[in-house]
C-alpha cells in the first residue's frame, strides 16, 4: 500500500466534500424552492458530470486552467502560479466533478421537507433564513450525511478527471488510484490487488452507510423504524 497516495486521497476527499456541502446546500435548495422556467438548464448542468466520460471533463477543465485561457492567467496574476498539476487545481476539478453526488441527496432531503411545517415556521414569524437553519436542515440531516458520504467515496476513486488536471506527481497530485495504475503497468498485481481490494471494501462501507441511512428516513416517513 502507497500509504502517501493514500493519505493524498484522504486528504483530497475531505476538503472535496466539505467545500461540496457549503456549495451543494444553497444551490439544491434553490433547485427545490426556485419558480425560474430555465431552471432544468441548471440542473443539467450540475448533472453533467455522471454521464459525461471523466477524461473529455478533465481536458476541458485542463484546457479552462491552463496560461492561456482567461481564468486561468486570471489565476496565475493572483496567485502567482497555474492551477493544473497542483493539489488546488485537483481540488477544484474534484469538486466540479463530484457536484451531482452532493446535489441530488440534498435536493431530494429538501423536497421531502414538510412544506406545512415551513410555512407555520413563517406565520409564527420566523424570517426564511431561520427557518431553513432551524426547520429544513435539521429535518434533512440524512440527506446531508448520504451527500457527504457519497462525495467523499465518489473523490477517492476518481481517475479520469484525476489524470489529466492533477497528473501523476508523487505526494503532490499521485491519489490511490493513479498509484493501482502505476502498479499494473509495472506488472507488480500483488501491490495493485491490495490497493484495489482496499478501494472495494472501502466504497462497500460507504454504501453500506448510504442504504443504512435511506432505509433510515423511509422508515421514519412511513412510521415504522426499520
Amino acid at each position: 500500500m502507497n500509504w502517501e497516495a493514500l493519505w493524498l486521497s484522504i486528504e483530497l476527499a475531505s476538503f472535496t466534500s466539505v467545500l461540496l456541502l457549503f456549495l451543494g446546500i444553497p444551490l439544491a435548495h434553490w433547485i427545490v424552492i426556485s419558480r425560474w422556467r430555465w431552471k432544468f438548464l441548471v440542473e443539467a448542468v450540475v448533472a453533467l458530470p455522471i454521464v459525461l466520460p471523466p477524461t473529455v471533463l478533465g481536458f476541458y477543465l485542463l484546457m479552462a486552467f491552463g496560461q492561456n485561457s482567461p481564468l486561468g492567467a486570471f489565476y496565475e496574476s493572483i496567485a502567482g502560479t497555474t492551477l493544473p498539476f497542483t493539489f488546488g487545481g485537483l481540488l477544484v476539478a474534484s469538486i466540479l466533478y463530484s457536484l451531482p453526488f452532493a446535489v441530488q441527496p440534498l435536493a431530494t432531503a429538501f423536497a421531502g421537507v414538510n412544506p406545512r411545517l415551513v410555512q407555520s415556521s413563517w406565520v409564527l414569524g420566523e424570517s426564511r433564513w431561520r427557518t431553513f437553519l432551524r426547520i429544513v436542515l435539521p429535518l434533512s440531516k440524512s440527506g446531508i450525511i448520504t451527500a457527504f458520504v457519497l462525495s467523499f467515496a465518489h473523490t477517492l476513486g476518481e481517475f479520469g478527471v484525476v489524470l489529466m488536471v492533477g497528473g501523476n506527481i508523487p505526494g503532490v497530485t499521485r491519489t490511490l488510484s493513479i498509484d493501482l495504475y502505476d502498479q499494473v503497468q509495472a506488472l507488480n498485481y500483488r501491490s495493485a490487488g491490495k490497493t484495489a481490494l482496499f478501494l472495494l471494501i472501502l466504497s462497500f462501507f460507504f454504501l453500506s452507510i448510504v442504504t443504512y441511512m435511506n432505509r433510515k428516513r423511509q422508515g421514519a416517513e412511513g412510521g415504522t423504524e426499520r
